[in-house]
């Protein structure tokens, strides 16, 4: 049997590291609250692309900040 990787967000994590809110991610990103608060508690049961797209654009990181292979 293989052993799968998993991927973890890892938004809460980098929110934090760099003293970001998630209020000032909402207003930024122009998405709802509740979706943010998703992604930070991992609690995502697909993982939407745009969403993704529009957090690493307000935040000017790279895909890889937020998503971590295990």
């Amino acid at each position: 049997m293989q052993n799968w990787h998993t991927i973890e967000i890892e938004l809460d994590e980098y929110l934090k590291k760099n003293n970001i809110s998630r209020s000032s991610l909402t207003r930024n990103t122009g998405l709802q609250y509740s979706q943010i608060l998703k992604y930070c508690r991992k609690d995502v049961q697909r993982v939407d692309l745009t969403v993704l797209a529009k957090i690493c654009t307000v935040l000017h990181c790279e895909i890889t900040d937020l998503l971590k292979l295990t």
